[in-house]
Formats: structure tokens, sequence, C-alpha cells
């Protein structure tokens, strides 16, 4: 595990941390000492034992958004700005499949809903958390992507690995732009990893056939991908890092 200063002092922002990756994500920012704001979704539930720790400490302020609302990313937005000054960390991690749709089949709505939440929300953070990014220490933005960018995915999916590859390639845009002005930009893309993602949108056949194909010989868990999320975040250890995609996936994607 990574030093428990490493982060002390820092404000994070983790949107989609309300489980899964994201979750583990803000948990380990903040056992690295960090203040953390973590966005749960559109709803709180029962919070973990030690996020609800965190939240009593005064370090993790736990805060509710809908990315399909009008104003969702907005409304987010104001509660970041009204409780700190500056930002030194954005993960904008919010995102996922929604349900798999035939390309024949897909519904405009179902395309703007998929579009929506893994692509245009994350400009929209991104462009609202900007001007307290650039009064944090040593800024940096790390964006969730996919390893479907990479490969488009299986079938029913095209959309959101779509939206994963703009995320991509806007992040490398975002990296060039924003490097002037000391504030790094990466991505983590994530193979297939164990959080009810793919409880809901792969069946335990599939899962095990992906297993399979796997040189590690497992699927990837939560635990194995937020540490990825960390180094990108680091001034200290990836401060000469920006505009990259960084694999985890058990070697699943060798180029």
């Amino acid at each position: 595990m990574f030093h428990p200063a490493l982060f002390k002092g820092m404000t994070v922002v983790v949107t989609g941390a309300g489980r899964g990756i994201g979750l583990e994500v803000a948990r380990q920012f903040l056992d690295c000492g960090a203040r953390v704001l973590v966005h749960a979704g559109r709803s709180i539930g029962e919070l973990p034992d030690f996020l609800e720790s965190a939240a009593t400490e005064g370090r993790a302020h736990v805060v509710t958004a809908d990315f399909l609302a009008p104003d969702g990313v907005e409304s987010l937005a104001e509660v970041v700005r009204s409780r700190f000054e500056s930002v030194d960390i954005l993960i904008n991690n919010a995102g996922t499949m929604v349900g798999r749709f035939p390309a024949a089949e897909l519904t405009d709505e179902q395309y703007q809903t998929v579009v929506q939440l893994n692509q245009t929300a994350v400009v929209e953070m991104t462009r609202a958390m900007l001007p307290l990014l650039r009064k944090g220490t040593h800024p940096a933005i790390v964006n969730t992507v996919s390893i479907s960018a990479v490969t488009g995915g299986s079938a029913g999916s095209s959309i959101y690995s779509a939206t994963k590859a703009f995320v991509a390639t806007y992040s490398k845009a975002l990296a060039r732009e924003l490097a002037p002005e000391g504030i790094r930009v990466n991505c983590v893309s994530p193979g297939t990893i164990t959080t009810d993602f793919h409880q809901r949108y792969s069946s335990p056949e599939k899962l095990e056939a992906t297993r399979k194909t796997i040189p590690l010989g497992r699927l990837g868990t939560a635990e194995d991908c937020a540490p990825a999320y960390l180094f990108l975040a680091s001034h200290v250890l990836s401060g000469y890092i920006t505009g990259q995609v960084l694999e985890v996936n058990g070697g699943q994607l060798i180029a």
C-alpha cells in the first residue's frame, strides 16, 4: 500500500464512488490522508464502516447527484464549490454500460443515455472543476475508460465502448492543452473486473470464458484497479506522466 500521508491535506473528488472501483478508489485515497468528496450516484445506501467513520471525522463528504438529470453534473459541481476553495485531484469514474443494445434495435433514448453518462458528464464535470483544479497543488485528472475502448467490446456494447474511446482521446487532448498549467491528465482502463457491473451485464459463462483468456488466470478486482488511480494522481509517483492510458487487465490486452 502507499504511504498513509501520500495525499495528506489534498482534496480529491471521485465521481461514481458509491460502489465497485470508485468506492475502493475513495477508500484508498482516505487511507492515504486525503479529504475526499464521494459522489455516491443518485442515492446513498448504507455507508460502509470506513466511509461512515471518515464522514464523521470530516474527511469524507458523501454527496448524491443524478448525472442523467438536466442539471445533475452542475448540482454536484456546486456542492464542491461550496465546500472547497480548490481541488487537487479529480477522478471521473461515473458511468456504466446501461444495457446491451444491438445496433439495429438501439433507440435514440438508449443512445443518448449511454452518451450522457459516459461521455458528456465527463466533459461537463471536467469543465466545472477546472477553475478549482487551477488553484490546486500539482493538480491531476484521472478518467476511467475501459478495455473495450481498444477492443470494441462484445455484442451490444458498441456505444458504451465508443464513449470510452472518446474519453481516452479527450484525455490525451486535455493533457496537451493543460500541460502548460501543470495539470496532468491520464486514464485508467480496467479489464474484466468482478464488480456488480459484470454481474449485471455478463453471464457467469461469459465471465468464465473471458477468465480463460487472461494470462494471469483470473478476473480482476476493485482492489487491483484502485492503486493505478493513486499512482497517476500522485505528483511524487507520476509527476512526469501525462496523456497516458494505463491498462489494468491481467494481461488480457497485450500489444
